[in-house]
């Protein structure tokens, strides 16, 4: 079998990947953070582990990228904002997030592992070998909507990030209310912001493997974000009533 023989069956894999996950996370959180508990067996560091598990998106996008016969304006585009994600999160985000000396199971470091080895994959190919972008695509509504998207979820989710930390290094040890910016509003605006961004990624690349990753983006982040939400509810009495725990308003 060859890379195309390939191609279909992961994005749907991903697809029902993002089914499960978006069932079983109603059910049982994945052990890391907030949520981390004993009966998982081996650790790492979570600083290395987020290293070592987002490792394959950025190395594989790039090995797609260059090895594609046509690298027009678009594809260095669509190279660009996938790397200011996942270059930020491989090697930087490991090193500055507040919780990076704190346990990380490595049965949970492993499936994200691959899971990124599979996104990388379908993206990667599909993208810059599969779909034909000329340079009029930067002027078509899919393009410039889903880049709008991508812009405004990037920014979201990086200051969620940095606000976060900042709170986290106020306290290292415990957990306290997040307050300020979005977080008046969502309990999780860093699950908010990530969800916009590959969602605008989805429409910009107008892709089965973009929009297999913006489902599994949400069918992961979503509920995790309600069980957050509900974990500063029975952890904070005086938690604001008024929030709402992904979407402002909404949810």
């Amino acid at each position: 079998m060859n890379l195309p023989d390939f191609y279909k069956p992961v994005c749907f894999t991903l697809l029902f990947l993002a089914g499960a996950a978006f069932t079983a996370l109603f059910f049982v959180q994945a052990p890391y953070g907030k949520f981390l508990r004993k009966g998982w067996g081996p650790s790492i560091r979570s600083g290395w582990a987020w290293m070592l598990m987002e490792l394959p998106s950025p190395l594989l996008m790039m090995i797609f990228f260059f090895t594609a016969e046509e690298k027009g304006l678009v594809k260095w585009l669509f190279l660009l904002f996938w790397l200011s994600h996942y270059l930020y999160r491989t090697f930087i985000y490991s090193v500055i997030q507040g919780g990076k000396d704190k346990p990380y199971p490595l049965v949970v470091a492993g499936m994200a592992f691959l899971f990124n080895i599979m996104n990388g994959f379908v993206n990667g190919y599909g993208v810059f070998h599969l779909n034909l972008y000329d340079a009029e695509w930067v002027f078509t509504v899919q393009f410039i909507t889903g880049l709008v998207l991508f812009l405004t979820g990037f920014y979201i989710n990086k200051k969620a990030d940095l606000l976060f930390r900042k709170m986290r290094m106020t306290s290292p040890r415990e957990y306290v209310i997040p307050r300020g910016w979005l977080f008046n509003y969502i309990s999780s605006p860093h699950y908010f912001g990530e969800i916009i961004q590959w969602s605008g990624w989805a429409i910009m690349t107008f892709s089965l493997p973009g929009m297999a990753f913006a489902v599994f983006t949400f069918g992961n982040l979503f509920p995790r974000a309600i069980a957050s939400h509900k974990w500063y509810r029975s952890n904070f009495p005086d938690y604001p009533v008024n929030r709402k725990a992904v979407i402002p308003f909404i949810v």
